[in-house]
């Protein structure tokens, strides 16, 4: 869509004169938060959100390989080299739109597989190369096809288990491909509306998922004359904390995540044959989350759990060893990224929230650490901060935990207190079924460095912290889940991190959605607000939802409100920050990816329409070749340029100028581009670069 230059009116113009003797008068009263980082050096946007040097660092089952992610011609894409000489890597993919980011290793001998979208509509195709020829092969040639890896087994390394729904849009059939030719054949035609199906090493469907109308769901056992039987039920209230994982190769164990008759997740192995269930682990603070599981067998060996930081707990003695090696790299996270199939050799990478990704090779028989690459070595000696886990009470007595990061000049001594208040981003997660951790992140970094404090808040709905937690935030959209946001801010206010005129709420996804909540539902308590692929009407959300969404609607519509009743409607009109866009008296900033299957640009589209309709100020910017968020580096770094010259006319942070960064990018910018300083010049003869 191309909208006319927005000119602003007497009212524009009223409210434009106030914001500036309002930062008029505060720059009188005290320092800008400019001033008070100058002393620190301004870290390059590029050196944050450009591409990294070398991602997602894998190793072949059979150990034969090394694969990374990196760039050719700007562009990411999959690197192989021989596992003993990372200096002969060569690039065995081309991808020359937006990039490949996921990827991971068959049992085939010299065969990788990758998932690709188009211009962010998030219908995957999967992908198989081979390494000897160089040829890649599209194992799901179907259009608006979204591909779902079913299943890998060691048994059977030349095939492949993969869900498409080119059948019915709504439900993926399971078919066994040949990973050589393509071919695939049938093993489940879906006609009962399955979620998702557990098959064992042989590629034997075993167990599956399907959901109910009451918003529960049903765990199915294949029975003995191969029909699918009722084997557990989950209430609603569980669904989104309990759910079977995975097979061990031998068949004979289930493991299962469980909230049931309990509040945090805790993981259990079921005996197959006797049904016996046996806890593996639990913690009362949190929920279980990743595994570790011996590759040869698929015995869970150690579990994490991540309240104020993720913790590994060991449940094989055998591996304890290993971990606590790892664990001394430093004081910031591991991770395992994969194991050999003979376990003797893993990928690791370290992180901390002032270091980014470091990857290493392990090798267990020697117990050695080798340092591989740094995923972002321009950032190494850049003046990164760390961040501080919090535990903040909301109104009515829940905790929240949430994360503070402090830019330098207001931390001197560096012990997690505000020395002085600056201006304070609040940055809001998505989901909102999800949750925020501890750990690098370049936005919380980028923020900080131009002078402002950063609040990550888990407010109730998110997950992680049992399902009472979770499930506190049905029917909360723009309700208590909207004054935990607010409670965290007053907290921050009262700790002395900010002031209460000086904060900014931003996100994306429902973090969109929270920041459209703040500036219409509580239009005095943020300056501004940037708002990035966030819903503003509730009802055409969840009209449009994708097609293979459908097993999980039930959900939405009893945690937020059914669009297929009077009273869900009238919820959903009610909670929908479109409702109020004339209550919107700050500065807004909105960014939308045009080919999003999930929040669909009409929504950026409709709040947009109604400012201008009541000659209220917005800055809307728009990429053609974008989905969900903004993948493409040169996409991500114009957007965020927007974003530093907003967010610095708001609250008075530094600003590096947007200079080079619209290179390569799609960005259009229908409405407000005079609403960003120098936002307009640097439109002026640029040339939209769109890749699918």
């Amino acid at each position: 869509m191309r909208h006319p230059a927005f000119r602003l009116t007497l009212l524009a113009s009223t409210v434009a004169f106030a914001l500036a003797a309002q930062a008029a008068q505060a720059a009188q009263a005290a320092p800008s938060a400019a001033d008070r980082i100058a002393g620190t050096e301004l870290i390059a946007r590029d050196a944050l959100f450009g591409n990294p040097e070398r991602a997602n660092v894998q190793i072949s089952p059979d150990g034969k390989y090394l694969s990374w992610v990196a760039a050719v011609d700007g562009v990411l894409n999959v690197w192989v080299a021989p596992a003993d000489n990372p200096s002969q890597a060569r690039a065995v993919t081309q991808d020359k739109a937006r990039g490949i980011r996921s990827y991971f290793w068959s049992y085939q001998p010299d065969t990788l597989l990758y998932l690709r979208d188009s211009g962010g509509d998030e219908d995957f195709h999967l992908y198989a190369v081979d390494l000897k020829t160089g040829q890649a092969k599209d194992l799901t040639p179907f259009p608006k096809t979204t591909a779902q890896v079913a299943g890998v087994s060691p048994k059977h390394p030349g095939t492949i288990l993969v869900g498409m729904n080119d059948r019915d849009a709504q439900w993926h059939d399971i078919y066994k491909v040949d990973l050589a030719s393509g071919n695939r054949t049938l093993l489940e035609k879906n006609d009962a509306q399955i979620a998702g199906y557990i098959a064992d090493a042989d590629y034997t469907l075993k167990y599956a998922q399907r959901s109910r109308p009451d918003g529960g769901a049903d765990v199915l056992r294949r029975g003995a004359n191969g029909a699918w039987e009722k084997f557990d039920d989950i209430p609603f209230e569980d669904v989104l904390t309990t759910s079977p994982g995975g097979l061990t190769l031998d068949g004979k164990t289930l493991y299962f995540t469980d909230s049931r008759g309990r509040n945090t997740a805790a993981l259990f192995a079921i005996d197959v044959a006797s049904g016996t269930r046996t806890l593996v682990l639990e913690d009362a603070r949190a929920d279980v989350g990743g595994t570790l599981a011996d590759p040869a067998t698929g015995k869970v060996q150690a579990v994490s759990v991540d309240y104020l930081r993720d913790e590994w707990k060991v449940v094989d003695p055998t591996i304890r060893a290993d971990l606590e090696k790892l664990e001394a790299i430093g004081p910031g996270d591991v991770s395992v990224n994969t194991r050999t199939l003979d376990d003797k050799t893993w990928i690791v990478a370290y992180s901390a929230a002032e270091a980014p990704l470091v990857y290493y090779r392990y090798d267990r028989s020697a117990g050695t650490l080798t340092k591989l690459f740094s995923a972002r070595p321009k950032l190494e000696g850049k003046p990164l901060v760390p961040q501080w886990p919090v535990e903040i009470a909301s109104r009515d007595n829940k905790t929240l935990v949430s994360y503070l990061t402090l830019p330098r000049s207001a931390d001197a001594n560096n012990d997690g207190k505000a020395d002085a208040p600056v201006p304070l981003v609040l940055l809001v997660h998505g989901g909102p079924w999800a949750r925020d951790s501890y750990g690098y992140g370049g936005y919380n970094q980028w923020l900080a460095n131009r002078g402002y404090a950063v609040l990550s808040v888990n407010f109730r709905g998110s997950t992680g912290f049992g399902k009472d937690f979770t499930n506190a935030g049905n029917g909360e959209w723009a309700g208590k889940m909207h004054d935990d946001l607010i409670d965290a801010v007053q907290w921050a206010v009262k700790q002395g991190v900010t002031t209460q005129d000086q904060v900014a709420i931003m996100g994306g996804s429902y973090g969109g959605y929270a920041t459209l909540t703040g500036l219409t539902f509580t239009p005095d308590a943020f300056a501004c607000g940037v708002d990035i692929v966030g819903p503003s009407n509730l009802n055409t959300l969840l009209s449009t939802v994708p097609p293979y969404w459908a097993s999980f609607f039930e959900q939405l519509a009893k945690r937020m409100g059914d669009p297929r009743t009077d009273a869900g409607k009238k919820w959903l009109t009610e909670r929908s920050p479109l409702t109020r866009a004339d209550q919107i008296k700050k500065p807004l900033l909105i960014g939308q990816g045009a080919n999003d299957p999930r929040v669909k640009q009409a929504e950026s589209d409709q709040i947009v329409k109604a400012m201008q309709a009541k000659n209220i100020p917005v800055t809307y910017v728009l990429f053609p070749d974008e989905g969900h968020g903004f993948a493409r580096p040169e996409n991500n770094k114009a957007f965020n340029a927007v974003t530093e010259g907003f967010l610095a006319q708001c609250l008075g942070g530094r600003a590096e100028p947007i200079g080079k960064d619209f290179t390569g990018s799609s960005i259009s910018v229908p409405v407000g581009a005079d609403g960003v300083p120098g936002l307009a010049e640097a439109l002026k003869g640029h040339t939209q670069e769109v890749k699918k």
